[in-house]
């Protein structure tokens, strides 16, 4: 039996004034979800989570019937960068993130899986593995998405089959799902334009469709 899916349709918005400024932001401009930055997308510290904010943001999602958020994280966070403080950095992000987010729970947490910077694919693979085993728990209530990548430079990520190795080699492989970004699939040479049914079609082959969280 085919999958039925609904449409929801939102913009990325700025976190600067806090969830509850986003959602009115979204409600505004017709949406019923949004995308929005953990910190800086070129790195850095998070500010500091205001929960009278978010618990004032939650009530207003229920309202105003928002669904899940897209939050992603920043661009410098590379889980498989060949320097250890920069691992450690990207260890770090991902975990405080994730944290946060379980305060705002069943929302997806979406990043560049990474660049290998020329250690190899299947170094980059094991490494970005290796960081989601560290950092994922069985009872967390967010998903974290792996973006398809245009694979520019050392990119991992640019066709299914390394998405798919990447989590076959994560234990707790039910918190993740899969970000397709139609302007990085085109880029790495899946012609979504004459042949998007086929593309779907291996994607689902290769990965599944179940894991197709956000496009």
């Amino acid at each position: 039996m085919p999958m039925e899916y609904k449409l929801h349709i939102g913009c990325h918005l700025s976190s600067a004034k806090g969830f509850l400024a986003m959602g009115r932001e979204a409600s505004r401009l017709g949406a019923d979800t949004f995308a929005f930055f953990t910190r800086n997308p070129r790195g850095g510290r998070a500010k500091e989570l205001d929960l009278a904010d978010v618990e004032a943001f939650l009530q207003y999602k229920e309202d105003e019937g928002i669904v899940t958020l897209v939050a992603h994280a920043p661009y410098t966070m590379n889980a498989c960068a060949a320097k250890e403080n920069l691992r450690r950095f990207a260890h770090e992000a991902m975990a405080d993130d994730i944290q946060r987010l379980e305060h705002l729970p069943g929302n997806l947490y979406n990043f560049h899986p990474g660049s290998h910077v020329g250690q190899g694919t299947e170094k980059g693979i094991e490494l970005i593995a290796q960081q989601l085993n560290d950092v994922l728990t069985p009872d967390q209530q967010t998903t974290v998405l792996l973006e398809t990548m245009a694979g520019k430079g050392t990119e991992v990520g640019r066709t299914f089959e390394e998405l798919r190795a990447i989590i076959d080699r994560v234990e707790h492989d039910d918190t993740l799902g899969v970000c397709l970004d139609t302007c990085h699939v085109w880029d790495g040479g899946y012609d979504i334009r004459e042949h998007l049914d086929e593309v779907l079609t291996e994607f689902d082959r290769v990965i599944g469709l179940p894991r197709l969280r956000a496009i």
